[in-house]
């Protein structure tokens, strides 16, 4: 099974890039995306009849959202996580399937100043929670824009934003109390290295020189590491700022 989640940046304006060329191409059993921009009344498009598509848009019109296209369909799809302060902005998006739940996550963002930074930490302890919750059931996929590099290899240059946005210590705390609650970096599993990004700067041809962050995900429950084969980016896929990160599971 090969799962894949991009942050598209705007759906409307991916679909004007390679959005359709690239499913056909990846043809994923699952794509979760994140940063929609819309819901489902406000794109025009008749989608590859192999997926079925689950929505949950943001309460404020073209601001932020998730959205999930599966080839099997869920035995259950949730748009919340049941925290009020939480739920208003589409964030998460959960499909329960036979043997695991795989839940879609855009977790906000801390801002340039680190006003939202306070929030952005209650939010990480209520979505670990909520991770844990789903876990009593069944193991857990969970994959996204995370919006944190965890380490120094996952961004290019870790000295000059130690206390920037998306990678300050709180926000890197976040990121540990998942590893310590047991799940799994999919990718840090096969790839050690630095060098590899799954978001870039649109300014001073950052992509283009690699000058990068890696802070799309895939994490699963660590009794699901046995079933997982392979973990990538798809740093050559362009049509937004992010690109495609998969894992393929059996």
């Amino acid at each position: 099974m090969r799962l894949i989640s991009w942050n598209v940046n705007g759906l409307r304006a991916a679909l004007k890039r390679n959005f359709l060329e690239y499913l056909e191409a990846e043809k994923p059993d699952a794509l979760c995306l994140q940063e929609i921009k819309c819901g489902p009344n406000d794109v025009e498009q008749l989608w590859p009849a192999a997926y079925t598509t689950y929505w949950n848009a943001a309460e404020r019109k073209g601001y932020a959202g998730t959205a999930m296209f599966t080839k099997t369909r869920p035995l259950k799809v949730v748009p919340h996580i049941d925290v009020a302060e939480h739920d208003r902005e589409g964030r998460v998006l959960t499909a329960e399937f036979a043997d695991f739940f795989l839940v879609n996550v855009y977790v906000p963002n801390a801002k340039r100043d680190l006003s939202r930074l306070a929030y952005r930490q209650k939010w990480d302890r209520d979505f670990l929670a909520y991770l844990k919750s789903l876990e009593k059931r069944k193991p857990v996929v969970f994959c996204g824009d995370l919006n944190v590099a965890h380490t120094e290899i996952d961004l290019a240059n870790p000295k000059a934003n130690v206390h920037n946005h998306g990678f300050t210590p709180e926000e890197r705390a976040g990121f540990d109390a998942f590893v310590r609650a047991g799940f799994v970096d999919t990718f840090r599993e096969f790839e050690k290295g630095g060098g590899h990004y799954s978001w870039w700067s649109q300014m001073g041809g950052a992509r283009s020189r690699n000058v990068g962050w890696r802070i799309d995900y895939f994490l699963v429950s660590k009794s699901l590491r046995p079933r997982l084969k392979r973990a990538f980016i798809r740093a050559d896929v362009e049509g937004s700022d992010h690109c495609p990160v998969g894992i393929e599971i059996v």
